[in-house]
């Protein structure tokens, strides 16, 4: 026979794990699908990056511009190594900025099924920029690297 005492601990025991679970399930429903992957425009809307899985890491090249002078930049790499830290988040890899000609520290979480926010900074995350993307319309003229 069980106590009352056992029982009241196996009904929180039982509530706790439902509670863990619903939360772990939330969590991932809310993941939108396809996550990360695929073509973003940038924050300032004048070049899009196409994300893929590299090895079960992020990376990201540019694939299409504006402005067709700036044809050069077409084909960098501006994303890369970046392994997933938890659902919809990806930590540790890198971020190029051509314009400072330099790679930061990068964070990339799903913001939403459209949305990606890329937080890029140096060494410490005290300090850095927070960045917006969103994904790209179908059928967006590639460039040519």
């Amino acid at each position: 026979m069980t106590s009352p005492g056992r029982l009241h601990l196996l009904a929180l025991t039982l509530a706790l794990a439902g509670a863990i679970l619903a939360t772990g399930s939330q969590a991932e429903d809310a993941v939108p699908s396809p996550g990360a992957t695929g073509i973003w425009l940038d924050h300032t809307g004048r070049g899009a990056v196409e994300i893929t899985d590299c090895n079960g890491r992020l990376c990201g090249s540019i694939v299409w511009l504006r402005d067709p002078k700036n044809s050069k930049a077409c084909g960098i790499k501006i994303l890369g190594n970046v392994p997933p830290a938890k659902p919809g988040t990806w930590e540790g890899g890198w971020i190029y900025d051509p314009e400072d000609d330099a790679k930061y520290n990068v964070e990339v979480s799903l913001a939403g099924a459209d949305k990606l926010k890329i937080y890029g900074y140096a060494g410490v995350k005290l300090f850095g920029e927070t960045m917006y993307w969103t994904r790209a319309p179908a059928g967006l003229p590639r460039c040519k690297a």
